[in-house]
């Protein structure tokens, strides 16, 4: 019996991408949510990651198990809930004797003055990036001892079908252009910003799930290159959907200011820095591994016009 590929955290936007993906290669497939969410073609558990026994027995028998658990973009429950949610995992799958792989983000690199490679060093800026840092060194930890067989997936800010939620392109520009008013981009519109494409990390996700041999290393997601500046990302959107290019920028006063109001915006600001500098993600790697070539952002933007236009 072929054993089953488990995602811990599903129903967001990267296991969206994923889990059909999974489906149509006819191979079984787990999915494990606190909310029960379910598919067709999967085996759907509700199970809550921080209690690690539940989970521990949920993974059971697993052939790789996938992180892509979200948590409410606070820093209060970062600091509260990442640490216990990696260290379940991590215990878990060491108990059964499964491969993981964390999906992970690129905050605990801090502000990095040139291009971001699997040996950027971490040093983080913000309260989030120090939790980042955080897990991400607990796990590095354990492969060290070889306690566990793992590996991290890393992606820069991301966009495409299934993001609308979690990609500011989408929030900010994809969003206005299509109501007919100005796009916004935050703080620098005229700096370089690299963002993958969530179609691309669902591809690596899977790729990596199945060759044993990309274990105990970091990789960096596909993602393409030359990185656009805001502006030619907004001239880029406005000309596929026919809309006038023109934009504002929210400054830090701005963004800051409305953060008084607003929640989430209010957690964002320490994470203004990836907006200010240029933000440049090398996946060059992972490129040359699979013989893989990213999705470019003219055809990645079109696809995902196309998918909110049918939506």
């Amino acid at each position: 019996m072929n054993k089953p590929i488990t995602i811990v955290g599903a129903g967001g936007s990267i296991a969206n991408c994923l889990v059909p993906l999974i489906i149509e290669k006819n191979e079984p497939l787990r999915l494990l949510s606190r909310s029960g969410y379910s598919t067709m073609g999967a085996d759907c558990r509700k199970v809550d990651v921080s209690n690690q026994k539940e989970l521990s027995l949920a993974i059971k028998d697993s052939k790789v198990v996938i992180l892509l658990v979200g948590i409410e973009y606070t820093t209060a429950q970062w600091h509260t809930n990442w640490p216990k949610i990696m260290d379940n995992c991590i215990t878990a799958c060491i108990e059964n004797n499964v491969p993981f792989i964390f999906f992970d983000n690129v905050y605990m690199y801090g502000q990095v003055d040139g291009i971001m490679t699997e040996s950027t060093p971490f040093n983080p800026c913000s309260k989030k990036g120090e939790i980042r840092a955080t897990i991400a060194s607990h796990l590095l930890q354990q492969i060290k001892k070889n306690n566990i067989r793992a590996s991290i997936a890393r992606a820069a800010d991301f966009y495409g079908p299934q993001a609308e939620e979690k990609s500011f392109l989408h929030q900010l520009v994809l969003k206005n252009l299509r109501a007919g008013k100005k796009a916004q981009w935050m703080v620098n519109a005229k700096v370089p910003h690299s963002l993958s494409y969530t179609h691309d990390m669902a591809k690596g996700l899977y790729l990596l799930a199945h060759d044993e041999n990309t274990l105990n290393q970091t990789w960096h997601m596909p993602t393409a290159k030359p990185a656009l500046t805001g502006e030619e990302m907004i001239a880029l959107a406005a000309n596929l959907m026919g809309q006038n290019n023109k934009y504002m920028y929210l400054s830090k006063w701005m963004i800051k200011s409305f953060g008084w109001f607003n929640k989430v915006v209010g957690e964002s600001v320490e994470m203004l820095y990836q907006y200010e500098y240029p933000y440049l993600f090398n996946s060059e790697k992972f490129e040359k591994y699979f013989n893989y070539k990213p999705t470019s952002y003219q055809d990645g933007l079109k696809a995902t016009v196309d998918f909110y236009a049918q939506k």
